[in-house]
C-alpha cells in the first residue's frame, strides 16, 4: 500500500487531483472522477422533473366546483370523525387511506385519486398511496383551514378591493353572506356581529394552538377565519358546524329548527367563550372581559305604592328626602327598550330614511340610537320589581 506524501495532501487541496477510496483508505489519483461520490447537477434536475411529473398525475381530475368544507368532517358512509379523507374529485368525505379504508374502495369503484387528510392538510394519491406535494392545492388547503398572520390583519380594516369566487362572483372579505340552513338567522346576526369587533375578530383570527382550544371557540375561529378570507371558492359560508356544537353545548336551548331571541344567544355565547378561553370572576381575564366588561352604577329607591304604570303617567323621580342605595354592578350587555310597531303607517311623513332597498316605505320604525340609551344616562329613572 501506497503511502500519502505531503506533495500529494498539498496537490490535493489544490484541486490539481481527486481522490477516491483504495482497500479502505482514501488515495489520491489524477484519474478518479468526483462524479462516483456526487451526482451532477443535470442528474439531480432530471430526477426533479420527474417527481414532479408523478405529483402532477390525476390532478387534473380535481373538480373545485364539487368541494364544500364548511360541513361537519365526518365519514360519508362510517360517520367517523378519525382520520378523515376528502375527494378533491367528487368532495365526499371518507375515512382512512390505507387498505380495506372506505377511501381506499372510493378511488378504485369511482377512480377517484386525490385526496387530502382534513387534519394535517397532507395531499395523496391513491390507492398508490404516496403524497403529493404542489402548490395548486394551496388554495384548497386555505380553504379548509385559512392562516393568517399579524401582517395580513394590519391593514384588514382598510382593504377595499373586492374578490372573485370560482363563478367569478365578485365579494368583500369579511361581508359575506352566511347559509341560513332552517331557524338559525338569529345566531347568524350575533356572528356577523362579533366578526366585525376588531378585538374578538384579531384574537380568533391570530389564535395559536387552536387545535387545543374547545370545539364551540375552535368551531367559530374557522367560521370568522373563513368570513374574512379573501380567496374563498364559494363567495358565501355556511355555519353548519358551529350551529351544531351551539345545539349540543346549549343542551338543546338553542335549536337549529326554532326561532330563539338572538340577544340571549348573545348573552350565552359570551358568557360560554369567556370560560372557554380561560376567563374567571376578574376583570380582563379573558378577551371577553377586555372587550365587553363595563361597570354601572345604579341608585336605587323602594317605592312605598308599587302599583303597573301606564303611559299616561308622567316620569319616576327619586326623592331626595327619603333612604336610597347605591352600587356599582358589572355587565358584558345592556338591554334597551324599543318602542312597539305602529299600527297605522303615516302616509303623509314620505322620508327616504324609511325607503327600503325596493323603493318601498319600511313599516319598520326608525328610532335613533341616542334616544335608547337614555335610559343610562344617570338622569332618567326606571321602575323595575317595586324600586
Amino acid at each position: 500500500m501506497r503511502k500519502r506524501t505531503n506533495a500529494d495532501a498539498v496537490a490535493a487541496s489544490a484541486g490539481h487531483i481527486k481522490t477516491r477510496k483504495i482497500d479502505g483508505e482514501r488515495d489520491v489519483s489524477p484519474t478518479s472522477d468526483a462524479s462516483d461520490e456526487f451526482p451532477s447537477s443535470q442528474a439531480a434536475g432530471q430526477a426533479t422533473d420527474a417527481d414532479a411529473r408523478v405529483d402532477s398525475m390525476y390532478l387534473d381530475t380535481v373538480d373545485r366546483s364539487a368541494l364544500d368544507f364548511d360541513f361537519e368532517q365526518v365519514c360519508s358512509i362510517s360517520l367517523s370523525k378519525n382520520n378523515v379523507y376528502a375527494c378533491l374529485v367528487c368532495g365526499r368525505y371518507y375515512q382512512g387511506r390505507g387498505k380495506q379504508t372506505h377511501a381506499y374502495f372510493h378511488s378504485i369503484n369511482d377512480d377517484h385519486h386525490v385526496f387530502i387528510n382534513l387534519s394535517t392538510l397532507r395531499a395523496y394519491i391513491l390507492p398508490e398511496n404516496y403524497e403529493i406535494h404542489d402548490r395548486s392545492l394551496n388554495d384548497i388547503k386555505a380553504a379548509i383551514s385559512p392562516d393568517y398572520t399579524v401582517l395580513n390583519i394590519k391593514h384588514i380594516d382598510t382593504r377595499c378591493e373586492y374578490s372573485r369566487d370560482l363563478a367569478g362572483k365578485k365579494y368583500r372579505a369579511g361581508f359575506v353572506g352566511l347559509n341560513r340552513i332552517k331557524s338559525n338567522d338569529y345566531m347568524n346576526v350575533v356572528i356577523q356581529a362579533l366578526a366585525h369587533i376588531q378585538p374578538i375578530r384579531d384574537t380568533l383570527l391570530l389564535m395559536p394552538d387552536l387545535e387545543k382550544q374547545t370545539v364551540l371557540v375552535q368551531r367559530l375561529a374557522l367560521l370568522v377565519r373563513r368570513i374574512w378570507h379573501p380567496k374563498l371558492l364559494k363567495a358565501h359560508v355556511s355555519p353548519h358546524e358551529f350551529v351544531q356544537e351551539v345545539v349540543n353545548r346549549s343542551k338543546h336551548r338553542f335549536r337549529l329548527d326554532t326561532q330563539c331571541d338572538a340577544f340571549e344567544f348573545l348573552t350565552w355565547l359570551l358568557n360560554t367563550l369567556h370560560l372557554d378561553l380561560g376567563g374567571t370572576r376578574k376583570r380582563a381575564s379573558s378577551i371577553i372581559y377586555q372587550t365587553f366588561q363595563g361597570e354601572i352604577r345604579v341608585v336605587s329607591q323602594k317605592l312605598e305604592h308599587a302599583r303597573t304604570r301606564s303611559d299616561e303617567d308622567g316620569l319616576i323621580l327619586l326623592d331626595t328626602q327619603k333612604p336610597f342605595s347605591e352600587k356599582k354592578l358589572p355587565f358584558l350587555t345592556l338591554s334597551l327598550e324599543l318602542p312597539p310597531k305602529p299600527l297605522f303607517n303615516d302616509d303623509e311623513d314620505e322620508g327616504d330614511d324609511d325607503m327600503d332597498n325596493a323603493g318601498r316605505k319600511s313599516s319598520i320604525p326608525q328610532v335613533p340610537f341616542g334616544s335608547l340609551i337614555q335610559r343610562y344616562n344617570g338622569s332618567v329613572a326606571v321602575e323595575c320589581q317595586g324600586e
